[in-house]
C-alpha cells in the first residue's frame, strides 16, 4: 500500500481539530516520564548561503508510529520571497516499519510546535502579571510565539528588536492583526527594560541579552540556539537565573 501524502492545506485543516498547546504539554510530560525515545539530533550545516538542516526522530513507547523529521533554516530565503523554514515528516508503523504517511508540511509544523512549546513555558514559568512582552527577532518564529501567547496571557503590549529594521516594521504591521500593540525597540536593552516576558528567536552566534539589562522576575523563553555555534543569552544571565528549565537537558548541554 502506498503511503498517504498530505499537503500543507490538508495538514492545516486537520490542525483545526487539535489543541496544539495541550498536545505539546502532553509531549513534554511523556518525555519527562521516560515514555519517549528521542535519539540525538542529526545535523548538516551549509555555508553558501548560510543554512542548517536538522534530522530528528522519535516515538512514544505506547504509540503506534515513529516519526522522522527533516527541518531546515535558510536565513537568506526571505530575500528570495521564500520562508526560511522548510521540511517534511515521515510517519512509519512502529511494529513493521512500513511508511504510512508523508507530511509535506514545508517546515510549518516545526514552527507551530516551537510556538506551542513557548506557550507551555510561559504558562507555567512566566510571571503572574505580564507587563510587557519582549521579542528578539522578527521572523517566522517571532510571530508563532506571539500567536501561541494569545492563549496564555492577556498582555498585548509588545516590544520588538531585530537587526533588520524593515523586517521589524513589517512584523509590527503583521502582529497588529493579532490584536497586539507593538513598538520597535532601539536595542535589546530597551526590550529588557520594558518587558518581563521575553522571547528570543534568532540564529545569533553571540549573546543578544545580558544579565545587567534584565529585571528581577523576568521570564525568558530562548528558542533560537539549536546548534553548538549559536548563542542568544550571555552566560552570566543563565548562571544568575533563579531557575533554568530545559526541554531536553542532553541536547541543551551541547546545543546553544
Amino acid at each position: 500500500m502506498s503511503p498517504q501524502i498530505l499537503s500543507w492545506p490538508m495538514i492545516e485543516c486537520a490542525l483545526e481539530r487539535v489543541a496544539v498547546i495541550e498536545a505539546m504539554e502532553a509531549g513534554f510530560r511523556a518525555y519527562s516520564a521516560g515514555e519517549a525515545v528521542i535519539p540525538p539530533v542529526g545535523e548538516m550545516q551549509l555555508h553558501n548561503p548560510q543554512g542548517d538542516v536538522h534530522i530528528k526522530y522519535g516515538y512514544l513507547r505506547s504509540g503506534r508510529h515513529y516519526v522522522v523529521k527533516i527541518a531546515s533554516g535558510f536565513y537568506d530565503n526571505p530575500a528570495l520571497g521564500l520562508p526560511s523554514s522548510q521540511g517534511l515528516m515521515l510517519l512509519f508503523a512502529q511494529k513493521t516499519g512500513v511508511l504510512e504517511a508523508i507530511l509535506l508540511d514545508e517546515g510549518r509544523l516545526t514552527d507551530i510546535r516551537t510556538g506551542a512549546a513557548g506557550a507551555v513555558a510561559a504558562r507555567y514559568l512566566g510571571p503572574s502579571v505580564v507587563e510587557g512582552i519582549g521579542v528578539i527577532g522578527a521572523g517566522i518564529q517571532a510571530r508563532r510565539q506571539l500567536e501561541s501567547l494569545l492563549e496564555v496571557t492577556d498582555c498585548r503590549r509588545v516590544f520588538v528588536w531585530s537587526r533588520d529594521v524593515e523586517r521589524v516594521d513589517a512584523y509590527l504591521d503583521d502582529i497588529s492583526g493579532l490584536g497586539f500593540h507593538g513598538t520597535r525597540a532601539s536595542n535589546p536593552a530597551e526590550v529588557a527594560a520594558k518587558a518581563n516576558l521575553i522571547v528570543t528567536t534568532t540564529p545569533s552566534t553571540e549573546p543578544l541579552m545580558r544579565a545587567e539589562w534584565v529585571r528581577p522576575g523576568t521570564h525568558i523563553t530562548a528558542v533560537g540556539s539549536d546548534t553548538a555555534e549559536k548563542q542568544e543569552l550571555a552566560p552570566e544571565l543563565v548562571a544568575g537565573a533563579d531557575i533554568v528549565v530545559a526541554d531536553s537537558i542532553s541536547q541543551c548541554l551541547t546545543r546553544g
